[in-house]
């Protein structure tokens, strides 16, 4: 066997995914997906464009793989969140606003919106954005109803509330995100 072949196939990843995905998000985050490039990942990601081709096969898997690792660490933090918070309707609140970081709030809801317009044109990061709103809808729905059906009902208003907010504040920043979303839900739960 070759010696050069025999050692780029036993070669040890030297930066590990985890690491080269969250630097592709963010590079991503600037550029929108169609703007993530090998020659654009490479750079940001300190591998070189072979290697990200080997690792990821296609620009399209790229991408997949990068909002993927998103997903997880939304998952996660969702459910973090989901064991912390008490159950009662101020802890829905609190879930929520752990889910938005009001340092990025401005960020997530402009640049944020062209990562979601891949993940519902990609139909596995589709079922997952679906997988990650159901699991929200009844995180949310536990703090605010004893009935299932009516948890549910108030789980998807309120996170429908939540995220128009967020996207609304983004056209009028007079008030910090977390207080303009705090507000917001603060007096619908008060009229519901």
């Amino acid at each position: 066997m070759n010696v050069r072949l025999y050692l780029a196939m036993t070669r040890r990843k030297t930066i590990p995914d985890e690491q080269v995905l969250d630097a592709l998000f963010e590079l991503m985050m600037k550029t929108g997906p169609d703007g993530l490039t090998f020659a654009r990942a490479a750079k940001a990601s300190g591998l070189s464009a072979a290697t990200l081709v080997q690792r990821y096969g296609n620009r399209e898997r790229l991408v997949e793989a990068t909002l993927l690792q998103a997903w997880d660490r939304l998952d996660a933090e969702t459910k973090a969140a989901d064991l912390e918070e008490d159950l009662s309707p101020e802890g829905a609140i609190k879930l929520l606003l752990r889910l938005m970081s009001p340092d990025t709030a401005e960020r997530d809801a402009t640049d944020g919106l062209l990562l979601l317009r891949e993940d519902i044109r990609n139909p596995r990061l589709r079922e997952r954005g679906a997988a990650w709103g159901r699991a929200l809808v009844s995180a949310l729905g536990r703090r605010l109803s004893s009935d299932p059906q009516e948890a549910n009902t108030l789980g998807w208003q309120m996170v429908a509330l939540w995220q128009g907010t967020h996207t609304w504040w983004a056209f009028d920043q007079t008030v910090a995100a977390d207080r303009a979303i705090r507000q917001a839900l603060e007096a619908w739960l008060k009229r519901r």
